[in-house]
């Protein structure tokens, strides 16, 4: 799939994985190894902004993939994204799309909206919602008429 595709096709809390098709370096090559991982992972798709300005500059749309978190203790200390202009010439694959009936935790409502967990239903977000500090937080249902969609419109998970 193509990183347009990604953007128009795959809903919010998909597990997404890109490639640029090169074959994975042997672990003893750690320089080339770390380089090929970084344009061949996968991650959950937290965020799509469409096309906008800045003053006298244009930026694309574009998708942001949520990759890994790195800590220890139970506590966060770097979170990484990555960020995808529909341009891209990697190369993408929906992995995982979110189950029907799980909720999907956005900071806020609107555009600027983004993902911050995924809970299996309404009673785990609400839970969620009541450790972690988000008091804009908007709950959404992944419905199951968006995976039936899916599934008449001939798409796959894989």
């Amino acid at each position: 799939m193509s990183a347009l595709s990604i953007f128009e096709d795959a809903p919010i809390a998909s597990i997404v994985a890109w490639s640029d098709d090169t074959p994975r370096p042997p672990e003893r090559h750690r320089k080339k190894l770390s380089v090929w991982q970084s344009n061949n992972s996968k991650g959950r798709l937290i965020r799509k902004q469409g096309e906008r300005g800045i003053g006298n500059i244009s930026l694309g749309a574009c998708f942001t993939l949520h990759e890994a978190d790195f800590g220890g203790g139970g506590v966060i200390a770097i979170r990484m994204h990555r960020t995808f202009s529909v341009d891209s010439r990697l190369r993408f694959a929906v992995l995982e799309r979110p189950a029907a009936g799980s909720i999907r935790v956005f900071d806020r409502a609107g555009d600027e909206a983004e993902l911050v967990y995924l809970a299996s239903h309404r009673a785990d977000a609400e839970e969620w919602l009541t450790r972690h500090g988000y008091p804009n937080a908007v709950l959404d249902e992944v419905s199951a008429d968006a995976v039936a969609a899916d599934v008449i419109e001939g798409r796959t998970a894989a």
